[in-house]
């Protein structure tokens, strides 16, 4: 029983990944495109390479989600139960908000489901109380609450001194300056989402193997960072372009000086979240907010407020539907961890 749960929780996991780079993809690469600074192909492409590169970079600074959750999860089949019931919930909802073309947070929906399954083993007595509360307050309420207003008021107040340097160019020197920026912005978004969420999938494969007792907690296996990475750029490759519908029409008109800067505050935040404060920020929240802020800055209304607040809805929802769907499918699934 064992063994078949531990394969079904790495293929779970193996597909969360690919839908995580699936998905964050577009946010990645969407100011680029929108600002033809990049081809829709070239992007992708581009994309996907620095998410590998970022994933196998990330297992140098250490798996903080493991470090986490590894006392959390009861071992042998209940945990790995858990696992499943939090990779389902989360890509469920992650499909959802793709098929609707809201960029809501990958990281934030896993986090929430294995704490609303975390939950669930409380009520069972399978844990003791409060197990799951760390891992929703740090790992999904503060970066909610903290990576959009940073986001956005960073980008807001940036345009003015960039926009300030470029005051004597001409137009078409800024924006040829400017798609330029953008290009290697979206390399760096790029790099930062291997960081962040690459870094975060070969975690879940870890976790798994303690999980099931197959690994020895502290060892980093490079192959499960690899595989990572792999599949994270894999998901990169196949584009989800619903959601970059959403960041380039729905949401805000920008040029190409305010998508630079939007790319650039947006892949700064992930940095930092990845390698300084080791908080999983996400990044379709640094994207989107930074876009938006960026926008706002600008001497005609162009942000679409009616359409930002259904996605902030989206974000807002992610913990609660999470969570909920986590403890559910826990709940349900009890009986069979004691065949």
């Amino acid at each position: 029983m064992t063994t078949i749960l531990c394969a079904v929780a790495v293929l779970l996991t193996l597909g969360y990944t690919t839908l995580n780079g699936f998905r964050d993809a577009s946010t990645a690469v969407a100011a680029a495109v929108r600002t033809r600074a990049l081809t829709p192909g070239i992007a992708v492409t581009v994309a996907a390479i620095f998410a590998f590169l970022g994933t196998l970079a990330s297992s140098s600074f250490g798996f903080f989600l493991v470090n986490r959750l590894d006392v959390s999860l009861p071992e042998g089949n209940a945990g790995l139960m858990m696992l499943i019931c939090a990779l389902l919930a989360a890509s469920g909802w992650g499909l959802f908000c793709w098929w609707r073309g809201m960029p809501t947070s990958s990281t934030h929906a896993l986090l929430s489901g294995i704490a609303g399954a975390t939950g669930a083993a409380v009520l069972l007595g399978a844990l003791p109380g409060g197990s799951g509360l760390d891992i929703l307050a740090s790992g999904v309420l503060l970066p909610l609450v903290v990576t959009p207003i940073v986001a956005y008021l960073l980008a807001y107040f940036l345009v003015l001194p960039a926009t300030w340097l470029i005051r004597h160019e001409t137009a078409r020197n800024v924006s040829a300056r400017s798609r330029a920026g953008q290009a290697l912005g979206a390399c760096a978004v790029a790099l930062g989402l291997g960081l962040q969420d690459g870094q975060r999938s070969g975690a879940m494969l870890m976790l798994v193997f303690i999980t099931a007792q197959s690994m020895e907690p502290g060892t980093t296996p490079w192959a499960l960072q690899l595989t990572a990475a792999a599949f994270l750029a894999f998901g990169v490759l196949l584009g989800g372009w619903r959601i970059t519908h959403t960041l380039e029409h729905r949401l805000v008109k920008i040029d190409p000086l305010r998508g630079m800067v939007a790319q650039g505050v947006a892949a700064g935040l992930l940095y930092v979240g990845a390698l300084l404060l080791h908080l999983p920020l996400s990044t379709n929240q640094s994207v989107t907010s930074a876009i938006v802020g960026a926008g706002a800055n600008q001497p005609f209304e162009s942000v679409i407020w009616r359409n930002v607040v259904r996605v902030v809805g989206h974000w807002l929802a992610t913990p609660v539907v999470c969570v909920l769907g986590g403890a559910v499918l826990a709940l349900a699934a009890y009986p069979l961890t004691q065949l």
